[in-house]
Formats: C-alpha cells, structure tokens, sequence
C-alpha cells in the first residue's frame, strides 16, 4: 500500500490547500441520468439515491436542491488509506474549534469539506496540529 501510515509523520507533514470552488451536497435518485459534462468531486450510491458534490452553480444550473455550501480542503500529505487516526485527529482538531467536518479519504490525499466562511478557521486548526507534531521531534 502506498502512502504514510506512521500517525506522528503524517502530523508533522500535514499542509493544505483550500480550493477556491464552492461546492454543495445534493442527492438525486437511484435511476437519475446524470447531464453530459457534470462533474462531480464525488458520487457515491446510498440506499436511498445518489450523493454528490458538486460546485454550487452546477446545482443551480441544473436546478437541484442543495446542502451544505463548503470548500473543499485538501491535505497534501500523502496518507495511506490504512493510516490509523489520521481522521480522528483531524475531526477533533476542527471540533474543538467549533467546526464540523465532512472527509472524504481518496487513493493519494484526504479532503475536507468545511462549511463555507470557516475555511480560515479549519486551515488555523490544520496548522496548529502540524506544529504542535513538529514541536514534538
């Protein structure tokens, strides 16, 4: 498996970026044609529909209902996807900032959507946590 697993490494690594795109969460059912040229951040097949993230004016341009307006933070830090804790370190770093946290873990980085005008305050929180690991060597 490729990508860091060691908890303290991926601590002290830790960096993120903040993508400009607004992005919302819509669900749409089951059998919904998705349009030709969507492209979702991501899709993901639920017992009652299709989850979605998409950027906010494709929901509005295909006239969808939406939640949670956020951005998406990436975490540059390669982690593996077997990490133990790296998420848990994470969400209780937002938590105790008052921030929920939406991730999503793919192949090569972690993404955290973060309710939108709270981006500085998750990136704050992101950088402490990497400091505090460092400080710790």
């Amino acid at each position: 498996m490729s990508g860091e697993v060691n908890l303290h490494r991926l601590l002290a690594g830790l960096t993120a970026e903040c993508q400009a795109e607004v992005y919302v969460f819509v669900t749409l059912p089951e059998e919904t044609v998705l349009p030709a040229g969507l492209k979702p951040r991501m899709l993901f097949r639920e017992g009652e529909g299709l989850t979605l993230i998409v950027e906010q004016h494709q929901a509005l341009e295909f006239g969808w209902p939406s939640a949670f307006p956020c951005r998406m933070i990436t975490l540059t830090v390669h982690s593996s996807l077997e990490a133990v804790g790296f998420m848990a370190r994470i969400a209780t770093a937002l938590a105790d900032r008052g921030l929920g946290v939406n991730p999503v873990s793919a192949f090569f980085h972690d993404h955290l959507f973060i309710p939108l005008g709270r981006e500085a305050d998750a990136l704050a929180a992101l950088a402490d946590l990497a400091a505090k690991a460092k400080q710790s060597d």
